[in-house]
């Protein structure tokens, strides 16, 4: 399940400045909520040590993000033990030893400036994040954060089964619309969309074509099938799989 379903249906978005530093980095794991000392990442070297295997660090940057808070170093750590990922409000340094190292992390930017390690920090208490919309985002230890090349987003514990099982309904009902959509049918339609109130409509080219009522999902793919038309489906990407079973 990719963030953008994962967020249509619950899921809280963080906010847009956020991007992996690699293509194709994604991961869906439990928060170990880290904030660190403006300019200064020993908060970050102690989550390391610390947060359980398997988990992803978020990271709060104490609103100074110019510092590249994790670089090649940090994130050998990491890979090392076990972390699932690292997602910070600041950013990074490194890059390509990042990419080669294959933990996924997504930050604000890069900077080449390198943080202290002295000035302290919390880990696994609650933080603040920036998210999408005016109000911060609250992580706690124990949400779930899902992270692809779309963004991020945190799902809340206790949340995160009823978020889940929506997203699995979302995502079949846009499959079968992709299917509707191949098959040659208009979005409009299928959609139930008023092309009208956009200047310039000038009408489907087929006068005929939008008379009545646009046929069901269900009854397109019913006839499909009756005339023994098969395409293979484009099946959603796995990030959070089988691991909301464990909440």
């Amino acid at each position: 399940m990719g963030t953008v379903a994962l967020a249509r249906c619950g899921g809280r978005p963080f906010g847009t400045d956020l991007f992996s530093v690699w293509p194709g980095a994604a991961f869906a794991a439990t928060a170990f909520p880290v904030r660190c000392s403006p300019g200064d990442n020993l908060a970050l070297h102690v989550a390391i040590a610390q947060a359980p295997p398997g988990s992803a660090l978020v990271v709060d940057v104490s609103g100074e993000p110019e510092y590249g808070y994790v670089d090649e170093i940090l994130a050998v750590a990491a890979r090392t033990r076990g972390v699932a990922g690292i997602v910070l409000g600041g950013c990074v340094r490194d890059i390509a030893a990042i990419a080669r190292c294959e933990l996924p992390v997504f930050g604000a930017g890069v900077a080449v400036r390198e943080a202290a390690h002295e000035a302290g920090g919390s880990v696994g208490r609650q933080i603040s994040m920036d998210a999408t919309g005016p109000a911060p985002l609250s992580v706690r230890r124990g949400d779930w954060i899902v992270a692809d090349d779309d963004g991020v987003v945190c799902l809340p514990r206790g949340q995160v089964s009823a978020i889940v099982a929506e997203t699995m309904d979302s995502i079949s009902r846009e499959q079968r619309i992709i299917d509707a959509v191949c098959a040659g049918e208009s979005t409009l339609d299928l959609l139930g969309l008023d092309p009208s109130r956009v200047t310039g409509w000038e009408g489907a080219a087929d006068p005929g074509a939008r008379r009545g009522r646009p046929r069901s999902l269900s009854a397109l793919r019913d006839s499909r099938a009756a005339e023994g038309h098969s395409r293979p489906r484009l099946g959603p990407r796995s990030a959070v799989g089988d691991a909301h079973s464990g909440e």
